[in-house]
């Protein structure tokens, strides 16, 4: 079955060259060219992903992720002006998985897609043991974290990221592996995003007994999460 997707964006031309060019790479696009109209499709349980446009008159991107994220995990594509860095960062924090600055290629956007639904898709043909870090558990089959039995809703980019420091619990991992693994992408000159979804991680789990975060900051190292 072909992935789904829903393009919201106002530029009905810019919409149109992105949809023909996804649908030849096999996806399957629907499209909606405002926030509110796009906000009820995002949350109808019909597509495996949406890609969301930031600058649409009316309800813009921001407040579309926000009304989305209030109800739904689903991934979230930005599609931000380039340089426009304080709309990429608030759009992370909202719980965008990622973001593409336009002018964007439809072949960069369809790469960043399907990273995202690779992650997001794979599951387990036999039962996957979860991972364990002190009262952590990551179960990546179901994509569910718990932690002393208490469930968190994360992102799928947010889980990827998590899972990827739990299996090196105890040890740095760098930005650049963090992006390839959580991202499906290398990591760009300048790009904030692992920071910007480490901050969120961080907010989401709280702290340790003692008062620490239980990821630490390892300079020029990357990120690690603390084994309790």
């Amino acid at each position: 079955m072909s992935a789904r997707i829903l393009l919201v964006d106002d530029d009905a031309e810019l919409t149109e060259l992105l949809r023909d060019y996804l649908e030849r790479e096999g996806f399957a696009v629907r499209t909606s060219h405002d926030g509110a109209t796009g906000v009820t499709a995002a949350l109808s349980n019909r597509y495996d992903i949406v890609v969301l446009d930031i600058m649409m008159p009316g309800m813009s991107g921001i407040e579309a992720l926000a009304r989305i994220r209030a109800e739904s995990s689903i991934p979230v594509i930005m599609l931000t002006a380039r340089g426009d860095d304080a709309d990429r960062v608030t759009g992370l924090e909202l719980g965008a998985d990622d973001y593409v600055p336009k002018p964007c290629t439809p072949r960069e956007l369809a790469a960043r897609i399907r990273a995202i639904l690779k992650r997001t898709s794979a599951v387990a043909v036999a039962p996957t043991l979860p991972i364990v870090v002190g009262t952590l558990s990551v179960y990546p089959a179901q994509r569910r974290v718990e932690r002393a039995g208490v469930p968190f809703d994360f992102t799928s980019t947010e889980f990827n990221l998590l899972e990827t420091l739990a299996r090196n619990a105890g040890q740095p991992v760098s930005k650049a592996d963090l992006s390839q693994k959580g991202l499906g992408r290398p990591l760009k000159r300048f790009d904030r995003s692992i920071d910007v979804h480490m901050s969120s991680i961080r907010h989401k789990l709280g702290n340790l007994a003692d008062g620490r975060s239980c990821i630490q900051t390892v300079i020029r190292k990357g990120y690690q999460l603390i084994v309790e």
